[in-house]
């Protein structure tokens, strides 16, 4: 089953989205949440925290230490303030030495990890190994740079398949909705990308000439 994520921090924008029927989860980072207003980082993530778990909707939002020791921490606390409020939240650790290493720490006393700043079949993999639930590829930075995002994704899945592992594959760095098609696809369960996108995933332009023909002609009808 594939599902569409809203790639924001911003709630205005996950509530259009989700009224939409759009979404079934929510991602951010760092430099997604700051686009918003300066305050409180728990603050921000209790009231993302709030809404999706009201909703059903998974929510991931990331560490910013980059050490082992500070994304540990960060994880733990995390994990503890808003798990609770929102049954599916998800802790963001970038991939690395340490960042390896942190998510198999904190992943074995049951926190749900969102490994992220992917680029390849094996960092995507060994994040899959080390426990994280979510393994996220920079999908369209991949592809810009000549990766084979394709082949990325088709490895990967084979990968999880064949070590029976409980993981999910993310497609983010989304620009158009042809992506999130062609994720789909090559082999993500999961695209995330920002309301623009969706937005765009929802109109065409036939469509609107369609519907003002159909409106155009009743009215005629009728009168």
């Amino acid at each position: 089953m594939n599902h569409l994520f809203a790639d924001t921090a911003n709630l205005a924008e996950i509530i259009e989205a989700n009224e939409m029927g759009a979404i079934q989860g929510v991602t951010t980072n760092p430099s997604i949440i700051a686009k918003e207003p300066k305050g409180s980082f728990d603050t921000l993530i209790q009231g993302l925290a709030e809404y999706c778990g009201s909703e059903n909707l998974s929510l991931s939002a990331e560490v910013f230490a980059l050490d082992y020791d500070g994304m540990v921490r960060q994880a733990n606390e995390m994990y503890e303030k808003f798990a609770p409020i929102c049954k599916d939240f998800h802790v963001k650790i970038p991939v690395g030495f340490d960042g390896l290493r942190a998510i198999k720490t904190v992943s074995r006393v049951g926190v749900k990890i969102n490994a992220t700043a992917c680029y390849s079949e094996q960092q995507l993999q060994l994040c899959a190994s080390a426990g994280a639930h979510y393994v996220s590829l920079f999908y369209c930075r991949l592809k810009q740079y000549g990766g084979d995002v394709a082949k990325v994704l088709e490895r990967t899945r084979h990968y999880i398949q064949e070590n029976s592992l409980d993981c999910q594959i993310i497609a983010g760095s989304i620009r158009t909705q042809t992506d999130v098609s062609d994720a789909w696809k090559e082999g993500a369960d999961i695209v995330t990308t920002g309301l623009p996108v969706i937005l765009e995933m929802v109109e065409h332009p036939k469509s609107t000439e369609a519907i003002q023909r159909f409106d155009k002609d009743f009215s005629a009808w009728l009168n």
